[in-house]
């Protein structure tokens, strides 16, 4: 095999071996706390990338692992979107604007706070 094709399959490794555990526990989530699931995963999620975006360069497994599989599949943008096209549907325009406002402002936020955390109590997690 050569080091290119060996690089991608060590890649690919990397996403999958962070996508189950995001995977479960997003179904956890769903499972413990049903109606704002999405919430919590996405607000998760979000603090967590925040903390991976803080790590030195040069870390490209950890972003791979952590960055795309773990955070890519516990934060979930279609059931957000799912939310609120049903908040829409049942003529819910407020709880609709909160969630759309506290979705984006939020989840920016934590990554912030993710950030800051790991620039503030050490260089590497």
């Amino acid at each position: 095999m050569n080091s290119h094709l060996r690089r991608e399959v060590r890649d690919l490794a990397l996403v999958a071996a962070g996508a189950i555990p995001g995977a479960l526990l997003r179904w956890r989530l769903d499972v413990l706390v049903m109606d704002r699931a999405h919430l919590l995963a996405n607000f998760s999620g979000c603090l967590l990338m925040g903390m991976l975006l803080a790590q030195p360069s040069g870390r490209s497994r950890l972003y791979l692992w952590g960055g795309i599989g773990l955070c890519g599949s516990l934060t979930t943008y279609s059931s957000w979107m799912l939310a609120l096209v049903r908040e829409l549907e049942q003529g819910l325009s407020v709880p609709f604007g909160v969630l759309l406002f506290t979705s984006l402002v939020g989840g920016l936020a934590l990554v912030q706070v993710g950030y800051m955390l790991v620039k503030r109590l050490g260089p590497s997690i």
